[in-house]
């Protein structure tokens, strides 16, 4: 018999749900039989699937370690981390590390400054990204414990392109994941971006329709409605520059896939660097000349707007971060 006790990060959440985290491994109509036979209980009485924890409420799990194990998935995943496991020095100086770059940590939230080159999200590949290394920091600093990552795993709510850096919000409780997703889908949270881009572009809020490419993992951007298309709005002011490049801070109003690359292409001033969206002989010209190799766009800021309840503090503050040092060739007064 296994015994749970449901914190503050699946308190709210329904009890299937819950269950299907723990036995991420087992089919629904698994989880669904053995509540109907009672060989899985809430608070000892016998439970459907649809109810709502509480923190404190206790889950039992009347099953062979053999099963239990074979569903958690708890064999495969201590082999896998035997493989390659990290020595303890080594998982608290990378925790050490993400700690530097932190812009704002309480109990629910974690603002992170992402440097180039850093991934988002997992992509199959044995590179980190962030949602592993923000796991090992809250483990390191014990903020969560492994026995919570059975059920709860905090990750970042806006991803940035691998060579985009700045500002990543991430939940690090339940509320907080649930809050900044809200946030974003609700469009509470405003994003300001920076961006040096190859020409000129007029101070101003463009509209426009986005639609993602049959291939090329891309994007397409139209004047006037296209099928399958979306709207988008795009705030630009400039900000500097020099010669014929602008440094031009982006607000966007809307959040599509890869939106300020593709719609600044579109107005014919592509960003410097960019693989997918720029121009190509330009990209060589500014490594030549600069050493840039990557996409010049930062997520420089995010303001909260409209905040009540748990976070009302997080109404009308404000977080930024520095641009990058290769940015400051290019601010020089147009």
């Amino acid at each position: 018999m296994k015994c749970f006790i449901a914190g503050k990060n699946e308190a709210g959440q329904r009890f299937d749900k819950y269950l299907s985290k723990l036995l991420r491994e087992a089919p629904k109509s698994f989880i669904y039989k053995m509540l109907r036979k009672k060989n899985i209980t809430l608070n000892g009485k016998r439970a459907v699937g649809s109810e709502m924890l509480s923190e404190g409420d206790e889950i039992r799990l009347f099953l062979s370690d053999e099963t239990f194990l074979k569903f958690s998935g708890t064999i495969e995943n201590a082999a896998r981390r035997n493989t390659g496991a990290l020595s303890e020095r080594d998982r608290g100086e990378r925790a050490a590390e993400f700690a530097k770059r932190i812009i704002y940590e309480d109990d629910d939230l974690l603002f992170w400054n992402k440097p180039l080159g850093v991934l988002s999200q997992p992509d199959g590949s044995e590179q980190d990204s962030i949602v592993e290394m923000l796991q090992n920091y809250l483990l390191e600093s014990g903020k969560l414990s492994e026995k919570d990552l059975s059920t709860f795993h905090p990750a970042p709510v806006n991803r940035l392109d691998r060579n985009t850096s700045g500002i990543v919000l991430c939940g690090i409780s339940l509320r907080g994941l649930q809050f900044l997703s809200e946030a974003v889908h609700d469009r509470t949270v405003q994003k300001k971006y920076v961006c040096v881009i190859y020409g000129r572009i007029k101070d101003g809020r463009y509209d426009a329709y986005l639609k993602k490419a049959e291939t090329g993992n891309k994007v397409e951007v139209s004047d006037n409605p296209i099928p399958g298309g979306k709207p988008i709005t795009t705030v630009f002011r400039t900000v500097g520059g020099h010669g014929r490049y602008t440094v031009v801070e982006a607000e966007l109003v809307t959040g599509r896939t890869h939106q300020i690359r593709a719609h600044l292409s579109h107005l014919g001033c592509s960003i410097v660097g960019d693989p997918k969206y720029g121009k190509s002989e330009v990209n060589r010209e500014v490594k030549q000349k600069y050493g840039i190799q990557y996409q010049m766009l930062h997520a420089a800021e995010v303001m909260f707007c409209v905040t009540e309840g748990t976070f009302e503090y997080l109404a009308g503050k404000t977080f930024r971060v520095e641009m990058p040092p290769d940015f400051a060739g290019f601010l020089y007064p147009t």
